[in-house]
């Protein structure tokens, strides 16, 4: 291990008169540096090769106490090294970040402080999107500890099971959106760890897990998806736009509405729609089918390169635009409502159903597993196979036929 500490006396620089400073002596990979105990006696009290303050020091009221916690204070810091070490981890560390997992010199303490500079170093990043479910999670969390501030430290399993049965107490509260706060809390607490603002020995996912309840069947039936593109609308009104934006959400593999508000224009190259997906970053290159053509002409008369493609967006600030894709988004599965009602579709119409109903259709069309998950942008097969865990019951009830003896 090429790694060392021990105690010695800083002799570069005089402390109060004609004192020097103790310190703890770091050496990583044959670069050193020094670490404070905040003591400090002049060089004729230091014992160098005993590495302590001589009895006959008279600056405090007991040498041997001072002693005893200039020792603690090395054994503390050999036994942080040594768990570096068994871990794997020492070696992969400068001699900066050990020192920091030493000292634990860190300005935040606290889980809001540091949850809010995530949050803005995330807006800075422009990942407004990420950056707003931090902020929510931080307000959420205030609420439950009454604006009281949030150490690192007290997030443990008892604190995660007490703010479980907060946010189910209240009407309206789902298992699947309190899973959405506490994987964004997983996140800040993970990052937190990275920052040696605490120990991963700590760690409260480690006995707590979040649950989920299984979402009802989203996808409709392929004879509803033609009902809506039948269904005959004013040109240029509002139920019209929503029809659309469900056509084409579908026709564009399951498009989130996110993604379908901030295309222009210039996505349009070729004959096909090319896209970075907001919430993965995945790049998409979709071929423009006749009947996906037919749709977009409609959006893209007298559009230049850098216009929106869909009338959701009309401000240039980053924050505004998002704001206008959530209350577009409201308003659009408000209108799928009507939509549902006019095409005498009893399932519950959203801007997810599209999706889910991509990737059921895809499935029962024999397209492969592996090229549906790849037209979702799903990294994993398992995520894809959640969107294809309902298949439609008349589906199931033509296999049951066939089984009949």
């Amino acid at each position: 291990m090429q790694t060392s500490i021990t105690l010695t006396l800083d002799t570069r620089q005089l402390r109060n008169g004609d004192k020097y400073t103790i310190i703890l002596r770091l050496g990583h990979f044959q670069r050193t540096t020094s670490i404070s105990t905040g003591h400090s006696v002049s060089t004729e009290f230091w014992d160098e090769n005993k590495r302590k303050v001589k009895a006959k020091y008279k600056g405090v009221i007991s040498v041997n106490i001072l002693n005893q916690l200039l020792s603690e204070e090395l054994a503390k810091a050999r036994d942080i090294i040594n768990k570096l070490h068994l871990n794997g981890q020492l070696n992969f560390l400068s001699i900066t970040q050990l020192k920091n997992k030493i000292v634990k010199k860190n300005k935040f303490d606290s889980f809001y402080e540091f949850g809010s500079k995530l949050e803005k170093d995330l807006r800075a990043a422009n990942r407004i999107g990420t950056a707003n479910s931090y902020k929510d999670l931080i307000n959420r969390l205030k609420t439950f500890t009454n604006k009281r501030d949030l150490k690192f430290n007290e997030v443990n399993y008892d604190f995660l099971k007490q703010f479980e049965r907060f946010h189910l107490s209240h009407k309206g509260n789902s298992l699947n959106g309190l899973a959405s706060y506490l994987r964004t809390l997983r996140a800040i607490y993970n990052k937190g760890i990275l920052a040696n603002l605490v120990d991963g020995e700590g760690y409260p996912f480690k006995n707590y897990k979040i649950r989920t309840s299984p979402t009802s069947k989203r996808a409709i039936e392929s004879k509803h998806v033609k009902k809506i593109l039948l269904l005959t609308l004013e040109e240029g009104s509002w139920p019209f736009h929503y029809r659309n934006y469900f056509l084409i959400s579908y026709l564009l593999f399951g498009m989130s509405f996110i993604d379908m508000a901030f295309l222009k224009r210039k996505n349009i190259i070729d004959g096909r729609v090319k896209f970075q997906r907001k919430k993965t970053s995945k790049a998409y290159d979709i071929k423009i089918t006749e009947q996906l053509k037919e749709l977009l002409e409609f959006y893209l008369k007298g559009k230049t390169k850098e216009e929106f493609i869909f009338p959701v967006i009309n401000s240039d600030n980053l924050e505004m635009q998002y704001k206008q894709v959530r209350g577009a988004r409201k308003r659009y599965n408000l209108g799928l409502r009507n939509i549902a009602e006019l095409c005498d579709i009893e399932d519950h119409l959203t801007s997810y159903v599209s999706r889910h109903s991509f990737a059921t259709h895809a499935l029962l069309k024999n397209v492969p597993l592996p090229a549906i998950s790849a037209m979702l942008g799903h990294n994993k097969l398992t995520t894809t196979q959640i969107y294809l865990k309902s298949l439609p019951t008349d589906v199931l009830d033509k296999y049951q036929e066939q089984l009949n003896i």
